[in-house]
């Protein structure tokens, strides 16, 4: 079995650490909040808890990281502390996290410098995915070194997409949630149009689901609004951050982003409101309080 680091024991990086140490591998762990770290070890002899990013990379090969955003991970792979300081040359380390694809490239280019490869790797699947080890990942950086670490992926993810050099697996997953997104904001629209208008809202999403217009996403979060369920699977905020990156990056190579503008603009009102930590199909709360409607299942209600 290998010898793995995991950082970051959020809503994502819990389970998938779990998921790790119950495939046999030794896993030495590290999180923002302690407790996390020394909750996930306790009574597991191949668990190690760490109090700083440097002694996980003491104590790993291959470590994976799965933090908020990217000064989080510059802080942890290169800040006082953090993995450079710790890791060996070999080390490989694979960012999970959703970050600036600029960063991944200049990370992988720091990295190699130390001897050290990176790896970016963000994945998507929410936190159904995590916990079911379903998750889907799209890695960029040396195709070799994936390779090689392949097999730590597969107790997390069930989807391994390889799609180029450093920063293009971030590149596709802000693509991804950049039509998650604005698919969603078009739910969110169609959904207050329809039930305003007084169309019932399960046989709206029964029409979708038998059109053009269907979609997983869709059949997927619709109970969820429709029983004013918004517990987090994947929050505004984090969401908020990401569309910041899709805008960002277009910005950097030329492409023009109209839609996704106005989608960043409708979960930054979403934020204002106090939904920041809600799962995303809370954002359909902003365009009810203008609409005076809410969109709910009569047999649930």
């Amino acid at each position: 079995m290998a010898k793995l680091g995991f950082l970051g024991l959020g809503i994502m990086g819990y389970p998938m650490a779990r998921h790790l140490l119950d495939a046999g591998h030794d896993v030495a762990l590290w999180s923002y909040s302690a407790s996390k770290a020394t909750e996930l070890a306790a009574g597991r002899a191949n668990a190690r808890a760490c109090a700083t990013p440097r002694e996980v990379a003491e104590n790993a090969d291959c470590i994976f990281l799965i933090v908020g955003d990217t000064a989080m991970s510059e802080t942890v792979v290169f800040g006082p502390g953090g993995l450079l300081e710790g890791a060996k040359p070999g080390t490989v380390i694979v960012d999970a996290s959703t970050v600036a694809p600029a960063y991944s490239r200049s990370a992988s280019e720091r990295c190699k410098a130390k001897g050290v490869e990176f790896l970016d790797a963000p994945c998507t699947g929410s936190k159904p995915g995590a916990e079911g080890g379903t998750l889907t990942f799209m890695i960029g950086g040396d195709q070799g070194v994936f390779e090689a670490v392949k097999p730590y992926f597969e107790p997390m993810g069930k989807q391994l997409y390889y799609c180029g050099g450093p920063g293009l697996g971030m590149n596709a997953k802000l693509t991804q949630n950049l039509i998650l997104s604005n698919l969603l904001q078009a739910f969110n629209e169609g959904m207050v149009l329809a039930t305003k208008a007084g169309v019932d809202p399960d046989l709206m999403v029964d029409i979708l689901s038998n059109s053009a217009a269907r979609s997983g996403l869709i059949s997927f979060k619709a109970p969820y609004v429709f029983r004013r369920d918004f517990s987090t699977n994947f929050s505004v905020k984090w969401m908020h951050k990401d569309i910041g990156l899709m805008l960002d990056s277009a910005k950097d190579i030329g492409v023009p982003l109209p839609l996704t503008a106005l989608t960043h603009q409708m979960f930054q009102a979403a934020i204002s409101q106090g939904s920041g930590d809600e799962d995303i199909c809370s954002t359909i709360k902003v365009l009810e309080g203008i609409a005076g409607v809410e969109v709910k299942s009569k047999t649930t209600a």
